[in-house]
């Protein structure tokens, strides 16, 4: 990472982080700076978050490892991982029409974990979205053995945790992840 790339998205997630006190309340800029700047590895994951439109912000400080955990808090599933099956598995299998790459692939190239769905709830605490998509939920082995896989979104003032064919794929349904630091 250049740079000038660096100096750009530390702007962007100040101004986020800023303009979202309410996402991390009683925490200080500067802390979660002076922890990045002892991570730079892990602005590149925050810099793939961005670019494939999570719009990453830090939601909490876990107080036993210090750690700052930024999820993915884009109004919606964000746009650049969107139309993907869940795994591999379900990818490869799709006789026709298969996507062009899965969630779990996709977290892993951008450095992420997926939101499990008491992650997924915790975001939706904090603030709702997904009220127009729905994003891929980490899924308990004993689904996905059997062929299904969660998601969920937000509607009628209610989150929803769905399951669908892990091979089913949609415009209007990404994945969400997030990133400890």
């Amino acid at each position: 990472m250049s740079e000038k790339d660096k100096t750009s998205l530390l702007k962007i997630l100040e101004i986020r982080f800023k303009n979202n006190m309410h996402r991390h309340h009683n925490l200080i800029w500067q802390d979660v700076k002076s922890k990045l700047d002892l991570n730079p590895e892990k602005l590149i994951s925050l810099s793939r978050m961005e670019d494939s439109g999570g719009e990453p912000d830090v939601i909490a400080k876990d107080e036993n490892t210090s750690e700052f955990l930024f999820y993915d808090c884009s109004k919606e599933s964000p746009k650049g991982r969107r139309s993907l099956c869940y795994d591999r598995s379900a990818q490869l299998g799709r006789k026709k029409y298969p996507p062009k790459n899965n969630v779990e692939d996709m977290a892993k190239d951008i450095g992420i974990e997926l939101l499990d769905e008491t992650k997924y709830r915790l975001l939706q605490q904090i603030e709702n979205v997904d009220t127009k998509t729905s994003s891929w939920i980490k899924t308990p082995d004993k689904i996905r053995s059997l062929g299904g896989a969660l998601f969920g979104d937000y509607r009628y003032e209610t989150v929803f945790i769905y399951h669908n064919g892990a091979d089913s794929y949609y415009g209007a349904r990404g994945f969400r992840g997030y990133l400890k630091i």
